[in-house]
C-alpha cells in the first residue's frame, strides 16, 4: 500500500463522521412515538379484554352442544332464496348508486383544483367525514320510523347516505392528482366550469371512481347483513329472525349466512375483475382464472380503412368521428348492461314511495332533539366508547400480524412462486367474503363471548383487507432496490427487509391506520349482535321514540371518535409521507 492510499484509508473513518447527516424531523419523533403508543394501547386492549386464544379455544367445546340442539343447517326453498337474493342485492346496489351520484358534486367542491370557492372545500370535506361517521344501522333504525314496516327505503337511503363518505373522498383525491392540462385548455378556450369538469376532468377520473364504486359495492354487500337487526328486509333480515328461534332456528340462520358469505365470494371476484380492466391492469397469471379474463377482456385491434373502389378518401370530418372499435362496442355493451342492472334492481326492491308516511316525519324529527342521557350517566357511557375503541385496536393489531405474513405471501416479488402466491391470494379472498357481524353472530353463538368474539371477527375480516392492500403495496415498490439486492447475491429474505419492506412501511402505515377507523364503525354496532361498548345503548336506546335523545348523544359520541381518529391518520401520512 502507498503512502497515498494508507493517508486516505486513515482519512476514511474520519470523513464519514464528519459527512453531514440529514436530521431526523422532530414530527418524525413525535409521530413514531405516537405509533408505539397506539401499539401499545392495542395490546393493553387485548388484556383488558381478557383476550386469550386459549379462552377462545376452550369456549368451542359448547360448539358441539350448540349444533347437537339445532336443527340441520338448511336454506329457504328456491323461490323464497331467488327473492332474498334479489331484493338484498336490490337494496345495495340502489343505495350504492345514490351514493356514486351524489359523490360526484361533492367530490367536486371539495377538490382544490375544481371547487368554485376556498370556502366550499372544506364543506365537502366536512360532508365526507360525517357521513363516514355515522352507522348506517343507525340511519336504518332511524329511517325506519317514518316508513312502512318492512319498506326496503330506509335500507337504501341508510346505505347510500353512509357510502357518500369513502366514495366521494377517493374521487376527490383523484381528481386532485389529475393532468390539469386538458382542464385549463377547456378554460383558455372560454368553457364554462361544468365544461371543464365533464370534458377535461371527469373522463380522466370516471375509470377510478368506477372502480371505487364497486368496491364500496363488496363493503355494502357484507354489511347489509347487520342492516337485517335494523329491521331491513332481504337475507340479513331473514337471517335475524332464524337466529331468533332457538335452537331450531339455528339451522336456517346457519345456511342463510352461508348463502351470504358464497354470494360475498363471488361478486368480490366479479367486481374485482371489473376493477382491474376499468384500471388498465390486465391479468399476466397463467392459471385459468387469468386466461378466461384475458379472452373476455382482450382488446381486438381496429381494422386498418381501406380505400377501394367506391371507397370515399379519409376527410377532416371523417377523421373527426370516433371509430366503432372492439373496445367502444364492448364498453357501451357494458354501460347497457349496468343500466339494465340499475332499473332492475328498482323493480327487484320493491321500491314504493307511498310507504313513507310523511306525519311521522316531523316528530322523528323533533324525537332526536335535544341530546339527553336518560337514566345513565356520561360516565357510562364513555365507559362504553373506551370499550368500542379497545376493541377496534385490539382487533387492528391481530389483523396486522396475520396481514403482513398473508400480504406478503401474496405479494408477486415476495412469494416463492407464483402457486403460492395464488394461494394465499384466494385466502384473503375467503377472509375478505366473511361478513365480520356475520362471523361475529357465529362465534358469540357457540363461545357467548361477546367482546372476544367481536374482536375475532374484527379481526378476521381485517385480515382480508389490510392484507391485500399489503400484497398491492409490497407488488408496487419500485424494483431497482430488489434489482440490485439480487445481483448482489442476496437472499430473498434479505431482499424483504432491506428494500420490499423499507419501501412498503409508509403504505403499510396509512393503511394500518385505515384498518383501525373501519374496525371503529364496525365495532360500534357489535351490540346489535351481543356485544357490549357503545353499541349495546344503541340497541336498547333506539327502538324506543322516547329515549332517541340518548341516540343523538352517543352518535355525537362517534362522530366526535371518528373525526378525531381521523385527523390524527391525516397527521401521520403527512409526516411519514
Amino acid at each position: 500500500m502507498t503512502t497515498l492510499e494508507a493517508a486516505r484509508a486513515t482519512a476514511a473513518p474520519d470523513v464519514a463522521r464528519r459527512a453531514p447527516r440529514r436530521p431526523v424531523p422532530v414530527s418524525r419523533i413525535i409521530g413514531g412515538a405516537f405509533i408505539l403508543a397506539m401499539l401499545g394501547f392495542s395490546i393493553y386492549s387485548l388484556t383488558t379484554l381478557d383476550f386469550s386464544w386459549s379462552n377462545t379455544v376452550s369456549s368451542f367445546d359448547n360448539a358441539a352442544k350448540v349444533f347437537g340442539q339445532m336443527d340441520p343447517i338448511s336454506v329457504p326453498g328456491p323461490s323464497d332464496l331467488f327473492y332474498l337474493i334479489g331484493l338484498t342485492l336490490g337494496i345495495v346496489i340502489l343505495g350504492t348508486v345514490i351514493a356514486a351520484i351524489i359523490s360526484v358534486p361533492v367530490a367536486w367542491i371539495a377538490a382544490h383544483n375544481t371547487t368554485p370557492a376556498f370556502w366550499l372545500r372544506p364543506i365537502g370535506r366536512a360532508i365526507g367525514v360525517l357521513t363516514r361517521a355515522l352507522p348506517d344501522v343507525v340511519l336504518a333504525l332511524a329511517f325506519a320510523l317514518v316508513f312502512v314496516l318492512g319498506s326496503p327505503l330506509p335500507g337504501i337511503l341508510a346505505i347510500g347516505i353512509h357510502s357518500i363518505g369513502m366514495i366521494s373522498k377517493l374521487f376527490a383525491d383523484a381528481i386532485e392528482q389529475i393532468d390539469d392540462g386538458p382542464r385549463l385548455a377547456i378554460r383558455a378556450a372560454g368553457g364554462s366550469r361544468a365544461q371543464e369538469f365533464w370534458s377535461g376532468v371527469f373522463p380522466q377520473v370516471l375509470p377510478s371512481w368506477i372502480a371505487t364504486v364497486l368496491h364500496r359495492f363488496d363493503i355494502n354487500l357484507r354489511g347489509s347483513a347487520i342492516l337485517g337487526y335494523a329491521g331491513v328486509g332481504g337475507l340479513g333480515y331473514a337471517m335475524k329472525i332464524s337466529f331468533e328461534r332457538f335452537p331450531e332456528g339455528y339451522g336456517r340462520g346457519l345456511g342463510i349466512a352461508i348463502v351470504i358469505f358464497v354470494l360475498c365470494v363471488v361478486l368480490e371476484i366479479v367486481s374485482s375483475t371489473i376493477r382491474r380492466n376499468l384500471l388498465g391492469i390486465q391479468p399476466t397469471g397463467k392459471g385459468l382464472g387469468d386466461r378466461i379474463v384475458r379472452r373476455a377482456t382482450r382488446n381486438a385491434p381496429a381494422p386498418a380503412p381501406k380505400l377501394g373502389a367506391g371507397a370515399s378518401p379519409t376527410t377532416a370530418e371523417s377523421m373527426m368521428k370516433r371509430p366503432w372499435t372492439s373496445s367502444r362496442v364492448r364498453n357501451l355493451s357494458w354501460s347497457f348492461a349496468a343500466l339494465a342492472l340499475i332499473i332492475g334492481s328498482y323493480w327487484m326492491a320493491d321500491v314504493k314511495f307511498s310507504d313513507i308516511t310523511w306525519e311521522y316525519v316531523r316528530p322523528t324529527l323533533k324525537s332526536f332533539w335535544p341530546p339527553s342521557l336518560g337514566s345513565h350517566t356520561f360516565s357510562e357511557y364513555m365507559h362504553a366508547l373506551l370499550v368500542t375503541i379497545e376493541v377496534a385496536f385490539a382487533a387492528a393489531v391481530l389483523s396486522l400480524f396475520f396481514s403482513l405474513l398473508f400480504g406478503s405471501l401474496a405479494a408477486r416479488n415476495v412469494a416463492p412462486n407464483g402457486r403460492v402466491r395464488n394461494a394465499f391470494r384466494v385466502i384473503l379472498v375467503i377472509f375478505r367474503g366473511v361478513p365480520e357481524l356475520v362471523l361475529a353472530i357465529f362465534l358469540i353463538m357457540v363461545t357467548g363471548l361477546g367482546n372476544q368474539a367481536g374482536v375475532v371477527a374484527l379481526a378476521f375480516g381485517g385480515v382480508g383487507l389490510l392484507g391485500k392492500l399489503v400484497a398491492d403495496s409490497f407488488e408496487e415498490v419500485p424494483a431497482g432496490p430488489e434489482r440490485a439486492l439480487t445481483a448482489a447475491g442476496a437472499t430473498r429474505g434479505q431482499r424483504y427487509l432491506a428494500a420490499t419492506w423499507p419501501q412498503g412501511l409508509p403504505s403499510l402505515l396509512s393503511n394500518s391506520l385505515y384498518l383501525v377507523d373501519t374496525n371503529l364503525r364496525a365495532a360500534t354496532i357489535l351490540g346489535i349482535v351481543g356485544g357490549s361498548g357503545i353499541g349495546y345503548f344503541l340497541t336498547v336506546a333506539s327502538p324506543v321514540l322516547k329515549l332517541h335523545g340518548q341516540v343523538t348523544t352517543l352518535v355525537i359520541m362517534i362522530v366526535v371518535t371518528t373525526l378525531v381518529l381521523e385527523g390524527i391518520s391525516q397527521w401521520l401520512r403527512r409526516v411519514f409521507r
